[in-house]
């Protein structure tokens, strides 16, 4: 059945309660990103994972998740954006308690990738949905500034209710506290969620879905490894395979008569400017978390659950910076406020090119700006991107505006990380061990004490070199998005997808 055309596009109280269920499965992904930071020491007790399968426990929901955006949300474009939920979240459930209850490494591994498989169907698919439900632009506007929000928050909350569950519970209940909000999911979607999917999709393409996972895979793996581990030939030689296998996608998206992604998208140039600064967002976001949490930990010596209790603190921005984000957008237009973020974000890691050794304000005060103003930008540009994106290819475009998320998120990892590594290690004295002069955990880790405070000192000199970096970018991304916003307009008028 289609839609009949409607001039009253608002949506009504049906669409916003639909939207506080679609919240649930959003929240639940980011949340899983860091659900197993306290819970590594009590598996590592109970299942006795090597060092390789403890980082793989880690990193292969991350990388299930990105490989599969793509593939998914063009899956979901053919069979229906509400289908591939409910599919997403009965598989999310079910790996969630397979993980719960494992009995070795190996289970647990197998069990976070069916995750970042769950999550991969559930990400694209809310924003998408999204997309189809609001078809007014405020409301639409106010929708993905809530979800953007509504992200960031959840992985902040993820690693604190982890830290809550394991002081009263075992391991396995960070994951099944999944399953109570997926089985709530599966009941109220298909009562409250309508259905929309491409009425014309054509054939699926496999080979476009194996190159979109080759493409991604080993780029996203080479920006972790040299953040992790600083550069190596190994490592850009994955980050450049990937990228050769991801020229032979995009040729192949250009090319094909039955492409994943529209060339629709790929001529558009609001769509093409909102992945970019989209992706500029989260390399700000993901640079500064990496020097953040490392500070509160190995500079100020916090524990774990005192440090995620801190780092709840700038999420308070993110709820605010969002809804006033596209209220002030609705009224001035959205280049202004998305360069107005991205000049706030410059401001936030000035604030931390500030800091010390003993500046815990400083750091949770920069720290919130940059997180308020890079919220901005990310609701306002997803919310443009989709909207310039046809109603019918919207789990498309919202896949391709979280890929580039996470290669943005990875590569601000790799880029800053690398920056304030080699400081660091410039600093240390060439006496000191060889792990105290790799890192700072293994400086800290140490008994020390003059050797802990250089390696205190050489970190803060590290991260405020990669705060200024910071600043410069964001600096020269504001005025980019002023370039790249200057003239367009708003979205063509709607046509309804199949239902």
């Amino acid at each position: 059945m289609t839609h009949s055309p409607s001039t009253n596009l608002r949506a009504g109280r049906r669409e916003w309660t639909a939207f506080v269920v679609l919240l649930l499965p959003l929240l639940l992904v980011s949340m899983d990103v860091s659900v197993l930071y306290f819970a590594i020491p009590s598996i590592t007790r109970e299942l006795d994972p090597s060092a390789t399968q403890q980082l793989w426990i880690f990193d292969v929901y991350a990388f299930a998740l990105a490989g599969l955006l793509i593939t998914m949300g063009s899956l979901g474009d053919r069979i229906g954006r509400r289908r591939l939920l409910l599919i997403g979240a009965t598989a999310f459930g079910l790996a969630s308690v397979t993980a719960a209850y494992a009995t070795s490494a190996e289970m647990l591994i197998a069990a976070r990738a069916l995750l970042g498989v769950g999550g991969a169907t559930l990400m694209p698919s809310t924003m998408g949905l999204v997309r189809n439900m609001f078809r007014d632009d405020r409301q639409r506007g106010q929708a993905i500034g809530i979800w953007s929000g509504a992200m960031a928050g959840g992985i902040a909350l993820g690693s604190v209710l982890s830290g809550v569950l394991l002081e009263h519970f075992w391991w396995g209940s960070v994951f099944l506290i999944n399953v109570p909000a997926m089985l709530l999911l599966l009941v109220l979607a298909p009562l409250l969620v309508p259905e929309f999917k491409d009425p014309a999709p054509g054939k699926f393409d496999l080979l476009g879905a194996v190159l979109s996972m080759g493409a991604v895979l080993p780029v996203v793996y080479g920006l972790k490894e040299i953040a992790a581990e600083g550069f190596g030939a190994a490592r850009l030689l994955y980050v450049a395979g990937g990228l050769a296998v991801g020229g032979l996608f995009v040729r192949r998206q250009r090319r094909g008569r039955d492409a994943m992604i529209s060339r629709e998208l790929f001529r558009d140039r609001v769509f093409g400017a909102g992945i970019s600064l989209n992706a500029v967002a989260a390399f700000a976001m993901m640079g500064s978390a990496y020097f953040t949490t490392q500070y509160l930990q190995s500079v100020l010596g916090m524990g774990t659950l005192e440090a995620a209790l801190w780092s709840l603190a700038p999420s308070l921005a993110v709820g605010i910076a969002a809804p006033a984000a596209t209220a002030v957008a609705a009224r001035s237009g959205k280049a202004p406020v998305i360069a107005s973020g991205f000049a706030i974000g410059a401001a936030g890691y000035g604030v931390l090119a500030l800091t010390g050794t003993d500046s815990l304000w400083l750091v949770l005060t920069g720290a919130a700006v940059i997180a308020g103003g890079i919220v901005m930008v990310m609701a306002l540009v997803s919310d443009m991107a989709l909207a310039a994106a046809p109603a019918e290819k919207a789990g498309s475009a919202a896949s391709l505006l979280e890929t580039g998320q996470e290669f943005g998120g990875a590569m601000g990892m790799a880029v800053l990380g690398s920056i304030g590594t080699a400081v660091y290690r410039s600093d240390m004295p060439g006496s000191a061990p060889a792990a105290a002069r790799e890192t700072l955990g293994s400086a800290v880790a140490g008994t020390d004490h003059a050797l802990i405070a250089t390696a205190r000192e050489a970190f803060v000199h590290g991260m405020r070199y990669a705060a200024v970096g910071g600043t410069v970018l964001l600096a020269v991304a504001a005025g980019v998005a002023v370039l790249l916003l200057r003239g367009t307009k708003a979205a063509a008028p709607e046509r309804e997808p199949v239902a």
